[in-house]
């Protein structure tokens, strides 16, 4: 009953507070809005305005002209386009195709807009909230506590994303500039540009508080909590390459016993309910009546289904790495023999489908590769619980050294694929290229994606450069 209050009530509250700049949003404010002190008298006014944002990375957000997007409106649509960007999935001339072809990163298209303008909106919505309860003289400090262990874990990950999009990797360069940091809602004035460093720092800071002050409790899996907050910063420090930090948050995740927290049924179950099985830690859930309906990727595009796009295959050397015994092997095969061979048949699509956004195998996996680092043989046992969770006959292998790590990273394709974009999220984060075989539609083979490729980021957004006196008018060139 809570939940459905909080989601009555966000349908009042969430364009209560101040949208976000104009540079962003050209959104008409409403004349009736509750007063952000009304909100913030109760916890439960706060916790409403939380559901409200969150109810804002599975809509489907506006482009600046107002009109909706299939492949370009919320966190889903983020990381499939990730995912179409590498090796595994191939797309058939459809939506998310530009970012397939790896043509959409320009300072006008809008992939970059999208991107840019989505992710400011929301942290603008957590800074208002944050604010809020801060300055709230009728929430108890226990639940302040609560709900800004919430907040500064989702502006943590909202900040973590814009530096994956828009800049080259943490580690090749901390000096270089990131997008700008805005630490309260409504600042009308373009904030000049920060730094990597500058922005890992306070990513990082605000994962900290939370993991501290945080709380273990949530009203359900769509919801932010201390799980959550490990798991975003065993996320941030993979990328920074910090292993000891990586490896304990991740721990702290998951729980520390892969037994207990893998259900290898519910992997053929389809991914579209986020109560089955025990392997989701944070999910963008849909209902009949709140439901993103043809826009909710993967699943209405990997699905051989009259409903769904059926745009999305599987490249034929992927299906080939699992072996009949293993419960990820969803994959089949149509009546064509080239790109649109193979397809999966991982998620299932429903218009109440609900959206995997963090599961506990890829907490188990970041352990994994971050024990690689200090101590190889735990990193391989680890490894092998996993695998022998997913495959009853699975046989530990014998890899060492660079073999090893190559075996965790594989696993993580086979794991999470569909999901985040793990192909070229890896290959961004450890400084690699992508490969692509040969019977891809675009197969790159003239234009190869290599290390630090500048098409693994997106160029800062002509609007942003228009609107914001802060930033260099020629920061694109060249990039």
């Amino acid at each position: 009953m809570k939940k459905i209050i909080y989601i009555f009530t966000l349908l009042v509250l969430i364009f209560s507070l101040q949208s976000c700049r104009e540079e962003y949003l050209n959104e008409p404010q409403p004349t009736d809005a509750i007063a952000p002190e009304v909100i913030y008298s109760t916890y439960e006014g706060a916790q409403a305005h939380i559901a409200g944002i969150l109810r804002r990375t599975r809509g489907q957000f506006p482009q600046a002209s107002g009109s909706s997007s299939t492949d370009a409106g919320n966190l889903g649509s983020m990381y499939f386009a990730r995912e179409n960007k590498g090796n595994i999935s191939i797309n058939h001339n459809n939506w998310f195709s530009f970012d397939y072809a790896h043509e959409n990163r320009e300072a006008n298209f809008r992939r970059t807009s999208f991107t840019w303008r989505f992710l400011y909106y929301l942290i603008n919505q957590v800074n208002a909230s944050i604010a809020g309860v801060e300055g709230s003289t009728g929430i108890s400090a226990s639940d302040k506590n609560v709900l800004l262990g919430q907040l500064y874990t989702m502006r943590g990950m909202f900040y973590f994303e814009l530096s994956l999009e828009f800049q080259h990797t943490y580690k090749y360069d901390i000096g270089l500039f990131a997008p700008p940091i805005y630490k309260k809602s409504g600042e009308l004035e373009g904030k000049p540009l920060s730094t990597q460093k500058e922005m890992y720092e306070f990513i990082t800071s605000d994962l900290e508080k939370a993991i501290e002050i945080g709380s273990n409790e949530r009203v359900d899996k769509s919801y932010f909590n201390k799980a959550v907050s490990y798991a975003v910063a065993a996320r941030v420090y993979q990328v920074m390459e910090n292993w000891t930090k990586a490896a304990a948050y991740a721990k702290l995740a998951y729980g520390g016993s892969p037994e207990a927290v893998l259900s290898p049924e519910a992997y053929q179950l389809g991914f579209d309910n986020m109560n089955e099985g025990k392997e989701w830690l944070l999910a963008d859930p849909q209902t009949a009546d709140q439901s993103n309906y043809y826009y909710l990727a993967p699943h209405a595009f990997y699905t051989r289904t009259e409903s769904a796009y059926n745009n999305t295959f599987i490249t034929k050397s992927f299906p080939l790495k699992f072996t009949s015994t293993d419960v990820r092997n969803q994959f089949a095969t149509t009546t064509a023999t080239d790109y649109r061979q193979w397809y999966t048949k991982k998620f299932k699509f429903a218009f109440d489908a609900h959206l995997p956004l963090i599961r506990t195998p890829e907490m188990i996996l970041i352990e994994a590769e971050a024990l690689y680092h200090s101590n190889p043989a735990a990193a391989h046992d680890l490894l092998y619980k996993l695998q022998k969770n997913r495959d009853i006959n699975a046989v530990k292998s014998g890899n060492t050294g660079s073999a090893l790590l190559e075996e965790i990273l594989l696993e993580r394709k086979k794991e999470l694929y569909g999901e985040i974009g793990v192909e070229w999220y890896d290959a961004k984060r450890l400084r690699r290229g992508i490969v692509r075989d040969p019977w891809h539609r675009v197969n790159l083979a003239n234009n190869p994606l290599l290390p630090d490729d500048k098409r693994f980021y997106l160029l800062i957004p002509q609007a942003e450069l228009d609107a914001n006196p802060n930033i260099p008018k020629d920061i694109n060139v060249n990039r």
